[in-house]
């Protein structure tokens, strides 16, 4: 890495700032965010070993949340280690190599998580409007196919993002990355050259991912709103519209945060970077979050599950307790 003009060519170490503005409050702010991390993991991670113990929950709309809660994992691992280096241990350097492995990691996952809850609602569309055939269609061969298919997806469009960075971008105005994590166009926008091609092309996998998946998941459950809402009995039209609670709210929560944090972070010129950067962090830390408590709450399987296992450990607890207190009162005698 040498400078020639005030640019850097090929920087071998990029530094994340953080949070550009709040460096000297973002220990504290670490604190919330680490917290998030671990509701988020320890949450998903429970949702995961009760899907998969239980084998009356090997149904497609299960274990498509299996799938949704593995990719939450992932993308909130991706970042949070490395974001606490910085607020807590001042680590904010990073090989420019392994920024472009952090970005294409958590884009990918993004582009995942999309294709799972569009996959979700689809599952709910075939499940409320066209029963019988559901069981036919959703097989277990299917599920495998959209879990592989809908990574791929995310991988393939996001590598030529990296592709262009290494070959196109040579000369840096800076190795300052005003950002808690490598984001394709925090990179981008060090940039000393010209940078259309790769703003467009994130734009264009920005919305040929969210912009198709929200299109089609808008129009499965305008299909399945209309059907449930022709049902003849009031009961039968809550209980659809039950099993639907949990996903359209794990669904406004992904998309209304990508689209405010994507918006923002483009033409938000008049918002401090902060803000940017605060939106852009949670956007990535709130789903994660939320998505098992919503379901843990909204699925009567899951929540009765939990309620069982928690129940049982308390029961077996106070048994234990209950033998060594007479174990030491029968010695006392």
């Amino acid at each position: 890495m040498f400078k020639l003009n005030g640019t850097v060519f090929m920087p071998s170490v990029l530094t994340l700032v953080g949070i550009p503005g709040l460096g000297s409050v973002q220990a504290w702010i670490g604190i919330p965010f680490c917290a998030m991390y671990i509701v988020a993991l320890c949450g998903n991670s429970l949702i995961l070993v009760i899907i998969k113990s239980e084998r009356s929950l090997h149904e497609p709309m299960y274990l498509f949340l299996a799938m949704l809660g593995a990719t939450d994992i992932a993308l909130s691992t991706c970042i949070l280690p490395k974001m606490l280096g910085i607020f807590w241990f001042h680590l904010p350097k990073i090989h420019f190599e392994a920024c472009l492995l952090q970005m294409w990691l958590i884009h990918t996952f993004q582009a995942t998580e999309s294709g799972i809850l569009l996959a979700m609602a689809l599952d709910r569309y075939v499940a409320i409007c066209d029963p019988l055939r559901h069981a036919a269609i959703f097989t277990h061969q299917l599920l495998t196919q959209i879990g592989v298919g809908v990574t791929l997806r995310g991988a393939l469009l996001v590598t030529p993002s990296i592709i262009l960075i290494k070959c196109r971008l040579k000369y840096y105005w800076t190795t300052v990355v005003s950002h808690s994590y490598c984001e394709h166009m925090a990179i981008v926008k060090l940039a000393a050259e010209d940078t259309r091609i790769n703003k467009i092309y994130g734009l264009f996998v920005a919305f040929s991912v969210l912009g198709f998946d929200i299109i089609f998941i808008t129009v499965s459950y305008i299909r399945i709103f209309i059907t449930v809402f022709s049902l003849p009995q009031k009961e039968a039209r809550l209980k659809a519209f039950n099993t639907c609670i949990a996903h359209i709210c794990v669904f406004l929560e992904f998309y209304l945060l990508a689209f405010f944090s994507f918006f923002t972070h483009r033409f938000g010129f008049h918002i401090p970077p902060y803000i940017h950067i605060l939106l852009s962090n949670l956007y990535l830390l709130v789903p994660p979050l939320l998505n098992p408590i919503v379901y843990g709450v909204k699925t009567k399987q899951i929540r009765d599950r939990v309620s069982h296992i928690f129940h049982s450990k308390h029961a077996s607890g106070f048994l234990i307790n209950l033998l060594s207190n007479n174990k030491i009162l029968h010695e006392k005698h």
